[in-house]
């Protein structure tokens, strides 16, 4: 198991909170050559979420991020990042075994209790260099008590179309191996639009080069777009979404988290826990370190709707005026040369969620289109 140290040269990196500042490539540092770039895909997510599979998808794809910080003794202090359908992580050599390990685990966990098929894949960056690409990390300041990273500089995205494309193949664990996926949940309803529409966002350089000055100029224009509209374009209330009894994606949560366990037993367990924290938010009342209204704040604040991956990613609610001011922008850069982009208008967001414990503001809530998302936006952008 690594030590603290071995994440210093992504831990000690500065910390900023102004998001328009996501594309200024000084805000980024190279990753030692020692690191590796850790990669997840579920393939033909696009099929799966339109036969209605979505949160499957989605639970498939944050999985990655649960088993790896499980099996890192609950250590979360590495950069990832949650694509909708998949997931990229970057940790030093140290814990290559141990993560490679979670991810084999994973990928046979989501064949047999999914009916999904989850590429993984590991590659040096070293490996990334010497392909002409860089791996670059930045620090967001999601909230006080919540980091995101940021990756910067073509090489996860060169990574993964590798993956894609049949290299770097990685086998699965053995039939009935299961990650520990404590913590793995997706209890929220559906988060419905409050300005309009549910808009997904995918805008990336033509070339993997986000260093490009007309690129990010572009970027900024288009987060200023955002952030000066209602709310910045958050698709979650201030106070939180409301907790909600029966809760949702039970089947789902139960069988990440059952362990070799009886799956009825851990529905029950997770119906009570559901349960308990609905009459405690509605009666206003704690218990023990757990404060509902406290806990729903952070819910909004940690939301990851706004990342960055080689170019902006974002799941943001905005007005049909707002809308239209994002494409006009997206298609000029694009006719330009300067972007490729991918936009999907939808009527809902759909949240997964790792939270480690409820006690603590640290956890985690990946958001992703419901009816498409990352996928579709990506699909789009390809096409």
């Amino acid at each position: 198991m690594p030590s603290s140290r071995a994440y210093q040269a992504y831990t000690d990196l500065p910390l900023f909170s102004d998001f328009a500042s996501v594309a200024d490539t000084e805000r980024y540092v190279p990753l030692p050559d020692d690191w590796f770039v850790a990669l997840t895909d579920v393939v033909k997510s696009t099929e799966a979420i339109r036969d209605g599979r979505y949160k499957a998808v989605n639970m498939a794809g944050a999985a990655a991020i649960a088993a790896v910080i499980n099996a890192l003794d609950g250590d979360a202090s590495f950069p990832f990042i949650f694509g909708g359908d998949g997931t990229a992580l970057a940790l030093p050599e140290s814990s290559r075994e141990t993560a490679e390990a979670a991810l084999a685990a994973t990928a046979r966990w989501v064949e047999e209790d999914l009916g999904l098929t989850l590429r993984t894949a590991t590659v040096s960056v070293e490996e990334i260099r010497r392909a002409g690409h860089d791996v670059r990390v930045a620090r967001f300041a999601a909230s006080d008590a919540m980091t995101c990273a940021l990756f910067s500089g073509g090489g996860v995205s060169w990574a993964e179309r590798e993956m894609k494309a049949g290299r770097f193949p990685a086998h699965l664990a053995p039939p009935g191996t299961r990650p520990d996926l404590d913590g793995l949940s997706c209890r929220w309803k559906s988060l419905e639009p409050q300005r309009g529409t549910i808009l997904t966002i995918l805008a990336v350089p033509p070339d993997d080069d986000d260093n490009d000055p007309a690129f990010r100029q572009v970027i900024h224009r288009l987060v200023d777009l955002i952030e000066t509209s209602e709310r910045g374009g958050r698709p979650l209330a201030d106070d939180g979404p409301s907790f909600a009894w029966p809760p949702e994606g039970l089947e789902l949560e139960a069988r990440a988290t059952r362990g070799t366990g009886s799956l009825a037993v851990r529905k029950l367990k997770i119906s009570a826990i559901a349960l308990l924290a609905w009459v405690l938010d509605r009666t206003r009342r704690t218990l023990g370190g757990f404060d509902p209204a406290i806990y729903r704040k952070y819910v909004s604040l940690n939301a990851d709707f706004r990342k960055y991956q080689d170019g902006v990613r974002m799941t943001v609610d905005c007005s049909p005026e707002t809308v239209g001011q994002i494409e006009t922008l997206l298609s000029e850069a694009r006719a330009a040369g300067i972007l490729d982009y991918g936009l999907l208008r939808q009527q809902s967001a759909v949240m997964t969620c790792f939270v480690p414990t409820v006690t603590s503001n640290t956890h985690f809530h990946f958001v992703d289109g419901a009816q498409g998302g990352y996928a579709a936006a990506a699909a789009r952008l390809k096409a």
